[in-house]
Parts: C-alpha cells; structure tokens; sequence
C-alpha cells in the first residue's frame, strides 16, 4: 500500500445499474414503459440493450462483462489472460456501496465521483420525453440512495432528461438541493439531430452556472448501439470493411501472380479484428468535439465564464495540439459562427472553470506534469476493463519524478475544488 499524505478522488467512476432502478425507484406509472424505452438484459448466454423497444444485442463475450470485470489486484495482464470460455462474475462494487467502498480502500481512493453505465449508452436515446424525466428521477433516486451508505465518500453526476429543456431545468434544480450530486452527467453526442452548439441548450449553461453545478462531460462509445450520434458507430464500420480482404505478395516482395486479383494481386477474405476500436478512438474524439466547439468555438466558456465543468474518459494530454490547432485557425479563417469568439482560444483555456481527466499512462503529462497540473482530473474507469488503481497510479507517476505537490493536486486537489467535495475523512 503506498503512503500517501494526500486526499485522492476518483473522478471517473463507473456504477452498474441494477434491475431494482426500474422495478423499485422508477414511477409506477412508467414501469412498463420505462423498461420498454432503456433495459439492460444480462443473459446467460448473451446480453443486450433495449432502446425504444427495439434490441440490440451486445456482441462480446458474455462470459466476460467487459463493464465490470475489474477488482483491485488485477492488472491489465490479468483481465486479457481470463478464460473466455469460463463465466466470470460481474463485480458486486459496481451495484452495492459496502463493497464498492472496500474496493476503493484497497484502490487508495478516498472521494469518488459516480457515473452511470447503461444510462450513459442509452438514455439519450430514449424518444419519449415524459418517459425520459420518469427516467432521469428514478435514476437520481437509486444513485441518491447509494451514495447516503457513505455521504462524505460517494458523489454522483445526475441525469438530466435533455429531451426536454423544461424538464431539464426542473430536474437540475431539484438535484441541486441533494447533497450527493456534484455534477450534472452530459454525454457529447447528437441528440435529436443537433449538438451541443444548438441555442436550444442555452437554458442549460445558464442554469448550471446559476446553481453551481458543475457540467460532467463523459463520453460513451455507443458500441453496440443503433446510434449516429457520435463516432463509435463509424470506427466499427470502417473496421469491418478494413477485415474484408487483404493482398497475397509473392516471396520476392511483388503481388503474387495469377489468382484472378487486380493487377496482379490476389486478394483473400480474412477474419475481422478480435475487438472493436470504437473503445479506442471514439472517447477522445468526442471530448475533442464538445471542447473544441462546444466551450470554445460556441464561446459557452466565454459567455457563462462561472460554470465549471470536467471532462472525463479520454485522456487531456490531447488539449495542447487542439489549443494550437484553433489558434491557428481563429487567426487565418473568417470565423462566421452566430457566436462569435472573441477571446484566443489559449486564453479562453487558460481562465475557463474546465477540467479534463487523466490517466497515469499518459507519457506526456509524465514528462510536462507542470503544464497539466492546474487543469486535470485523475479519474480510475472503475470497474471497467480497463480500470488502474489509485496507488498504482500515483507509484507510476512519482516514478516519473513528479514530486508531491503536484500530485495531491493532480489526484485529489482539483477534484475537490472543482466539485466542492468536503473534507475527506
């Protein structure tokens, strides 16, 4: 266990939302009709998501649910090494606080922020705008509940149903009242056919500005969803079509001869990839998206300068190239935007209430951690797959030669000053 002197938060955790949600919390009324717009099936023999009524069937290992496969112990290596052939259990930390809060004593996490799971794939899709708020409530109900197992520990980002702004404002200013929630949960993604950019949002950065409640911006891939709404769905089409064929060449280095191929090259079906590159690619290119149009290009930073907001999944280290990209940009091309931007986007960054999350993996916070450390949130992606522990994730840091300082701030620090968590125990 590393000795640290130092709050930390995990400010991109992840809880499994559980059949009681639907059955206990949501509105009787909308029982039959909430389970008809979002469930989540988890079958023995295969899982699914249901949107609108219509399924769409998970397509990989259900022996290995990729959402909650990780427990602290585990380190990459062990999760690509299980048995697919063996049924693994979901871990109970993703749906039940006590052992959620042991794993975090285990992770060296003291504070964590909890973000939804199936909502985040689904809930944006759902159609019906009455069945969508009956839905965000039972969701803020069941979360509510979970975190009051340990008030100064377990945080959440609330649904907000933003098929309808006046529901949306409703219910931000009813979870504003609720000590647990430090954050209003927005996915960046299409929603009924217009982004974040649209007008039609702008009660919403008003009234979080106005009730301090900090935008929490994850990404989901939307993976196995029906979706055009952001860019997983894209990443697996040119995938497949990648897989279709690929080229025979001859041992001296030249196309094979013959076969029936196109001048000369022999073209041969081959297997797709093992796994998808949605996970991969898509988190960072929506963070960039909402960042880069959204606060930057539609001037909300500018224009509600006191709302705050994080940035979590996908990594920050990405900023600094998107920063030198737009400031090129706004100096070269005519900008014809109904908003237009009137600070530099440097500075814009530079004083914006914005946050990004990242993981310790990244090389280049490693090596520049003084350029990062005033905007950036560590976040663990428990119990996801791809899950890293505090302490793992603090030794590889200070291994880096970043001293403490830096790293109470980086893990803890701006997390609590960006969410307004008390003081940890």
């Amino acid at each position: 266990m590393l000795n640290k002197r130092f709050t930390v938060v995990d400010a991109d955790s992840h809880i499994v939302e559980p059949p009681e949600l639907w059955s206990k919390y949501l509105d009787p009324e909308y029982r039959v009709l909430g389970k008809h717009a979002l469930w989540r099936e988890e079958g023995r023999h295969g899982s699914y998501l249901k949107v609108n009524g219509k399924v769409f069937r998970d397509r990989s290992n259900s022996n290995i649910p990729r959402h909650a496969i990780w427990r602290p112990g585990m380190s990459w290596d062990h999760v690509g090494g299980l048995d697919p052939h063996q049924r693994h259990p979901i871990n109970p930390g993703a749906s039940d606080p006590a052992a959620r809060l042991k794993d975090m004593d285990a992770m060296g996490v003291d504070q964590a922020l909890l973000y939804p799971t199936w909502f985040a794939e689904g809930f944006h899709l759902v159609e019906d705008p009455d069945v969508a708020y009956a839905l965000a409530r039972a969701y803020n109900d069941w979360i509510a509940s979970f975190c009051a197992v340990a008030p100064t520990r377990l945080f959440a980002a609330a649904m907000l149903p933003l098929q309808n702004m006046d529901y949306t404002v409703e219910e931000l200013r009813r979870i504003a009242r609720i000590r647990c929630f430090r954050a209003a949960f927005i996915r960046p993604m299409f929603l009924e056919g217009h982004y974040f950019t649209h007008p039609f949002y702008e009660p919403l950065w008003a009234e979080l500005e106005s009730l301090g409640v900090p935008a929490a911006v994850h990404s989901a891939s939307g993976l196995w969803n029906p979706e055009w709404t952001s860019h997983g769905q894209f990443f697996e089409k040119v995938k497949d079509r990648f897989n279709r064929r690929s080229i025979i060449m001859d041992a001296g280095g030249g196309p094979a001869a013959g076969g029936g191929g196109d001048q000369g090259f022999t073209f041969v079906a081959t297997p797709p990839l093992g796994h998808p590159i949605a996970p991969i690619i898509s988190h960072w290119l929506d963070n960039h998206m909402f960042v880069a149009a959204t606060l930057i290009g539609f001037a909300v930073m500018e224009r509600y300068p006191k709302m705050k907001v994080v940035v979590s999944h996908g990594k920050a280290s990405w900023m600094e190239e998107v920063l030198e990209k737009m400031e090129a940009s706004t100096k070269t091309i005519p900008l014809l935007n109904y908003y237009p931007v009137s600070t530099e986007p440097e500075e814009m960054w530079k004083h914006g209430n914005v946050m990004l999350g990242f993981d310790a993996e990244e090389r280049l916070i490693q090596k520049l951690p003084h350029d990062f450390a005033e905007k950036v949130i560590w976040g663990s992606r428990y119990p996801h797959q791809d899950t890293t522990s505090a302490n793992d994730a603090i030794e590889k840091m200070a291994q880096a030669h970043v001293d403490e300082p830096l790293l109470a701030r980086m893990f803890g620090g701006n997390a609590i000053a960006q969410l307004g968590l008390p003081q940890a125990a």
